[in-house]
């Protein structure tokens, strides 16, 4: 039986293009700002910040049980007390791209070293 789209996990993905300089900075905000998501609202999953070879990209990936949760923490991201606008400010980025995407499938090695297939939908 297929999984309802309210059942289907949730991935915002932001996108930074900042000068090389400011990578190290923007990296331990956002790092800090998704752990912070990650204790204050409900169906976080998981998290990374991710960084490109060049340094000029930050991608902050941020996983969640629905899109309502998702959407709900990005609220107080961009309204709380640790602005996302002033944050973008401060680190001087360039550019900021979002994405947003259900999760349909995804794959994970188990304890056992073995390759397991969750299938959402």
């Amino acid at each position: 039986m297929p999984v309802s789209e309210k059942n289907r996990s949730f991935t915002q993905l932001i996108e930074f293009q900042i000068e090389p300089r400011q990578q190290r900075a923007l990296v331990a905000a956002l790092s800090t700002q998704s752990e912070r998501l990650a204790q204050g609202h409900g169906g976080f999953i998981n998290a990374s910040v991710q960084v490109s070879d060049d340094g000029r990209r930050v991608l902050n990936y941020l996983q969640w049980r629905s899109r309502e949760e998702g959407e709900a923490a990005f609220k107080c991201f961009e309204h709380g007390e640790e602005d996302f606008w002033a944050l973008i400010r401060a680190h001087q980025a360039t550019a900021v791209t979002f994405g947003s995407f259900q999760v349909l499938r995804s794959f994970e090695r188990s304890h056992d070293n073995a390759l397991h297939c969750r299938l959402n939908g």
